[in-house]
């Protein structure tokens, strides 16, 4: 295999060429040398035949392009063709049983993250949610790319040639209902029957509850936080798995049932044809329409509305809605902000200079001064601390002071005479 830095800068380089070849391997899987020189002189005329193939050899070299053994044709790389379809939404259907494996292996997965919690092993427990996140994210790709492989059949069926007979034409769209949609449609399903909510709502679950034992335990946060990530993808699996069977249904649904009528009404023209042909016009019409009126054909189609889950949520929480009634301290006393009111500051001030050395401001204050306020005392005592008449040195270890009505819990600070 060549270098893949030359891979990726010739598929950069030659970008519209490798993606208009990626477009035509959904009708063909190898092309002719003729073919991919059309292709490289779409997109670079004027080019002389000398550099067209130049560029041929140069995607040959680079493994852009490969030739079979015994043959003479060129394909493209299968990991090559995998990326530009990836980028450019060129996806087949996958298969609903694939889709479906998946989901059983998400259960299977669940089943070994409860067993580490069971045994509060920690590596189990990862294992398991890294098992459940790659499988979320192989999940996600193919709903992914099955929902535009699902729009692109529809937009097919709708430009394909109107002269050919509607079955022909709705062909695809048909198999891809009856294979796809209606498998999906029951694994998606909310009863009983269907596996795709029920699995991943265990799977978020136990994740969920690892991520509360690890926090128990004390784990990393590194571990916590992936397991939380994980959950969130299951939460968003969840909903994208919704998204992606109504489009489905609302892409694909809408041209089955216009095939299906069309059937019908082909059925009911041609039963009276062969009435006209053989009792006429008149005793034909008579039989079916005793008013004498000629058939119609009309479809009646009534408009559903639901409401969201997240809306029954918010509507849930509304009607259980109770008042949280919040305790505001009380005000201060009347004057307590105006110190000169309870104190006399240069008393104070010289009193506490002839204590100096003082180990805790707020003890002393409270055993000095035991008639003030609250507030007057912790306003005095951030007014002292900024003071530069003294040293001040803050404790390493936690304290605690009563005071009239409440305790602070603080790092005491100390006075000591300015040296």
């Amino acid at each position: 295999m060549a270098a893949p830095r030359a891979l990726i800068f010739n598929l950069h380089k030659y970008w519209e060429v490798i993606e208009s070849l990626a477009r035509a391997s959904r009708e063909t899987q190898s092309f002719t040398r003729e073919q991919v020189l059309g292709a490289i002189d779409n997109h670079h005329p004027g080019i002389t035949k000398a550099e067209r193939e130049g560029i041929l050899r140069t995607l040959c070299q680079s493994d852009l392009l490969t030739i079979p053994a015994r043959t003479e044709v060129f394909e493209l790389n299968s990991l090559v063709l995998d990326f530009v379809r990836g980028l450019t939404r060129e996806h087949e259907l996958g298969l609903s049983a694939v889709l479906k494996a998946r989901i059983e292996a998400v259960r299977d997965a669940t089943s070994s993250l409860n067993e580490g919690i069971a045994a509060a092993d920690t590596e189990l427990m990862r294992a398991g949610a890294g098992k459940l996140n790659e499988l979320f994210t192989r999940i996600s790709q193919q709903l992914d790319q099955d929902r535009h492989a699902i729009v692109e059949i529809g937009e097919q069926a709708r430009a394909a040639d109107t002269a050919l007979p509607l079955e022909k034409r709705y062909r695809t769209v048909l198999e891809a209902y009856d294979q796809y949609v209606e498998p999906m449609n029951e694994m998606m399903d909310t009863g009983p029957e269907g596996i795709f909510y029920p699995y991943l709502e265990a799977a978020e679950q136990a994740l969920d509850q690892a991520s509360e034992q690890l926090n128990v335990v004390g784990a990393l946060y590194t571990h916590l936080l992936q397991l939380r990530q994980v959950g969130y993808r299951a939460k968003e699996l969840r909903r994208m798995g919704r998204v992606v069977a109504q489009k489905c249904a609302e892409t694909l649904l809408p041209l089955r049932e216009e095939a299906r009528q069309h059937n019908n009404l082909s059925a009911a023209v041609s039963t009276l044809l062969g009435q006209v042909r053989k009792k006429g016009v008149g005793r034909a019409i008579k039989r079916h329409t005793p008013r004498s009126e000629l058939p119609v054909w009309k479809v009646e189609r009534q408009p559903r509305v639901s409401v969201g889950d997240e809306v029954k949520t918010i509507m849930a929480e509304a009607r259980n809605y109770e008042p949280v009634s919040k305790r505001f301290p009380e005000e201060l006393e009347q004057g307590a902000g105006v110190i000169d009111e309870w104190v006399d500051d240069k008393a104070l001030r010289d009193r506490l200079a002839a204590d100096l050395p003082v180990e805790d401001l707020m003890r002393w204050l409270r055993s000095h001064y035991p008639q003030l306020p609250d507030a007057v005392v912790l306003r005095l005592y951030h007014d002292l601390i900024k003071e530069t008449h003294w040293l001040v040195r803050q404790a390493d270890t936690l304290g605690a002071t009563e005071l009239s009505h409440v305790r602070v819990h603080y790092y005491p600070h100390g006075l000591h005479p300015d040296e």
